[in-house]
């Protein structure tokens, strides 16, 4: 039981963690954005529900930190009604309204009664401040650490694979995958990974001559450690070890932000092609996670970061640097989900900022509300499911079962 409450406690801390400074860098995203624009703020929250600490700042902010850490919020002067962006009729009782107590050049103030552009651009600037901060942390750690990784030579081909079928041998060198260059195994496996049954085109450099081969990775059940049981694909090859075959790639300063883009740009576009796989049901939707997953996923990376750490100070040290990498990678999929065209999300004003630029005018508030009542049902009906994808993916059932049996 002592090892449950301490398992729980990291997980716990570490979801904080991630989520926070994942949130608390969109949030600001949007509030940094809709300052520069001259638009007034009442609220800043990072987590939602009663406040633990909050403040006013001289600007007239509140700033908030709620007791439920699973989110934040930027509300603007005058977000009243469901829909958060009201039609003619509501901005003009706003309008009206606001003269009446605060004169006319109180106005400009208000977010609603800003350009659409800019609308539009405090919207997507949280989404942007999420990739923003993936590249820097990218940056920062690959300036300070290097990565470590292998060449994409095989050692082993095991027999009875779709490697051995196509023909692989020991010693081969893989170059590239589709038109996709591979430069170390770990590139090649994530690669692999995302194309379970879906045929690869493959070059190879065996004994100073360029191979072609064609192989379909099998769909393979594995247990990790970090991300539960998954369905990926897999070769069946592994990679050389020799000294000659590894690789230690260390980055300029100078060199660690474009890398850190390319790293994010990679993570950005891994997240498109397996959401379309997964739309043309190429991939089982069992494959959904959701915050149960984040939660163990930032304990489990917690976990090995601390792993084999001589004193205190690099275990602290080594969860830190696994959460910051953890962070990046969320980051880039928090912001990528929130550019998707649902109405709750930032995608979903988009859209309707859209059609008012095209229109001359707001989309009818009951329009809205319903759009945002429908994103919302959705959002939570995924979720749901994602959960109950995380409780069966991570065995939390048989885990409880065995703890209180």
């Amino acid at each position: 039981m002592l090892g449950f409450v301490q398992n729980t406690a990291i997980y716990a801390l570490s979801f904080v963690f991630v989520l926070t400074l994942v949130v608390t860098v969109h949030e600001l995203g949007h509030f940094l954005t809709a300052k520069a624009c001259g638009v007034r703020i009442d609220t800043f929250s990072i987590g939602f529900g009663r406040a633990l600490i909050k403040w006013t700042d001289k600007s007239g902010v509140e700033w908030r930190i709620g007791w439920l850490p699973f989110g934040g919020y930027v509300r603007f002067s005058g977000d009243e009604n469901v829909a958060s962006v009201p039609d003619q009729d509501d901005l003009t009782t706003l309008r009206e309204h606001i003269i009446e107590q605060e004169g006319p050049e109180a106005v400009q103030g208000y977010y609603h009664f800003k350009p659409v552009w800019q609308r539009a651009l405090i919207a997507v600037a949280g989404p942007m401040a999420n990739f923003a901060l993936a590249t820097v942390l990218f940056a920062i750690l690959l300036a300070a650490f290097g990565e470590f990784t292998l060449k994409s030579r095989i050692d082993k081909v095991a027999p009875g694979t779709p490697a051995a079928a196509a023909g692989f041998q020991h010693g081969d060198l893989i170059t590239r995958a589709d038109n996709e260059a591979i430069t170390n195994f770990d590139e090649l496996r994530r690669y692999v990974t995302l194309r379970a049954s879906l045929p690869i085109k493959f070059l190879v450099e065996r004994q100073g001559k360029t191979v072609a081969l064609t192989a379909t990775p099998a769909t393979v059940t594995i247990n990790d450690s970090i991300m539960g049981r998954q369905k990926v694909g897999q070769l069946g090859i592994a990679p050389s070890y020799e000294v000659a075959d590894r690789l230690q790639l260390r980055t300029s300063v100078w060199q660690a932000l474009p890398a850190g883009a390319a790293k994010t740009w990679d993570v950005l576009r891994t997240t498109m092609f397996y959401l379309g796989r997964l739309v043309r049901g190429q991939v089982p939707a069992d494959q959904i996670g959701g915050f149960i997953g984040i939660v163990h996923a930032s304990g489990e990376v917690a976990k090995a970061g601390a792993a084999d750490a001589p004193n205190a100070g690099y275990m602290v040290l080594g969860v830190f640097v696994s959460l910051l990498s953890l962070s990046a990678v969320l980051s880039v999929s928090i912001g990528f989900m929130n550019l998707l065209p649902m109405p709750v999300l930032d995608g979903g004003h988009l859209l309707f900022y859209a059609y008012e630029a095209v229109a001359r005018r707001p989309l009818a508030a009951k329009v809205q509300a319903v759009g945002y009542r429908a994103g919302l049902a959705l959002l939570v009906g995924f979720m749901l499911f994602a959960a109950w994808n995380d409780l069966h993916r991570y065995d939390v059932f048989k885990t409880l079962g065995g703890l209180f049996s």
